[in-house]
């Protein structure tokens, strides 16, 4: 038996039980390959069917505002992620329907290879070999294949070794087996070797080499910042703004910075502010955050940018926060 039946044989026995695998209706799986892909399954299903519950079809998504799609989004982070999938609502609308080939549903803003071929396959049937985090670690360590998976080598090499493996015919159990296999089976550490049906042919179990497997060749940099952060509150109500573009937590809200006040106010709150929180730590991808948060109830009405809004306490739930904003706000005495 080879490769792909071991693995097919395997799916029917063990695969997860998720619903968007109940239906073949693309946008369902659209949506769930999205929200998956820097997401847990068990934090993104119930994300999933709040959305399918809040927007059931693609063109209640496209008719729906940035901001409720960003509230909606909250918690999941990667806020780009939503933004794209907005996009894309919108996109599919407008076409009159979702693209129905690899190479078409590419031309969907934030639809790479990986997103295009789930959806191929298994909406659609086309035999299209999706390549994410598991399949290169089960590929690399059955093949004992040690050429970078982030590099572009790596990335062409992977791509076409799937693409060899898929069987025509079942595209899109295949491609849910070997996704399946490497969050359930092949894990990143203490994988279940022993229980493994592919052990006795994999290259790496036999060499010992599964703890080394798959390579990646980048280490991520990670850079430093600080915020000093003010929960401003005035006869009843907060000071928030809406973050622009060009940097984190794009169409997000968030409270005053310190470096935003003027002058004049800056030297008030220094005097009067009370501190809260210093040096909360935040990580990012690329970024490590450093917060210290302080709460102000000025005596007199503060100056601020002139795109601060002031709304009361109890309709701050209506806007999308970034976590660590969330974070601060729980130091907040009620």
């Amino acid at each position: 038996m080879d490769f792909a039946a071991i693995l097919l044989q395997w799916f029917k026995k063990n695969g997860r039980s998720l619903p968007w695998r109940e239906t073949n209706d693309p946008y369902a799986i659209w949506l769930s390959e999205v929200i998956l892909q820097q997401t847990r399954i068990t934090q993104g299903t119930s994300y999933w069917e709040r959305f399918m519950a809040q927007w059931p079809t693609v063109n209640d998504l496209a008719a729906a505002t940035e901001d409720e799609v960003l509230k909606a989004w909250q918690g999941l982070g990667y806020y780009s992620r939503a933004r794209n999938l907005h996009t894309a609502a919108q996109q599919v609308v407008e076409l009159g329907g979702f693209p129905q080939t690899f190479k078409d549903l590419k031309t969907l803003k934030g639809v790479g290879d990986y997103t295009a071929a789930a959806i191929a396959s298994i909406a659609f049937s086309e035999p299209a070999a999706v390549v994410d985090g598991n399949v290169y670690r089960v590929l690399s360590r059955y093949y004992s294949i040690d050429t970078p998976v982030d590099s572009t080598k790596g990335k062409k090499e992977f791509q076409a070794l799937a693409q060899s493996l898929l069987p025509t015919n079942e595209p899109a159990d295949y491609n849910e087996a070997i996704m399946d296999f490497g969050a359930v089976q092949c894990t990143p550490t203490s994988p279940r070797c022993n229980t493994c049906p592919l052990c006795e042919t994999c290259i790496a179990f036999r060499e010992q080499r599964i703890n080394e497997l798959p390579v990646k060749s980048k280490k991520v940099k990670q850079r430093k910042r600080h915020f000093t952060y003010l929960y401003i509150e005035y006869e009843g109500k907060i000071a928030i703004h809406q973050r622009g573009a060009g940097d984190i937590w794009q169409g997000l809200w968030e409270l005053p910075q310190a470096e935003q006040l003027t002058s004049a106010t800056d030297n008030v709150w220094k005097t009067e502010a009370q501190p809260l929180q210093k040096g909360v730590k935040h990580l990012l991808t690329h970024q490590i955050l450093l917060a210290d948060f302080y709460l102000w109830h000025p005596k007199v009405h503060p100056q601020l940018p002139s795109d601060f809004i002031w709304i009361k306490r109890q309709n701050l739930d209506n806007y999308a926060l970034p976590r660590l904003i969330e974070i601060l706000i729980k130091e907040i005495p009620t």
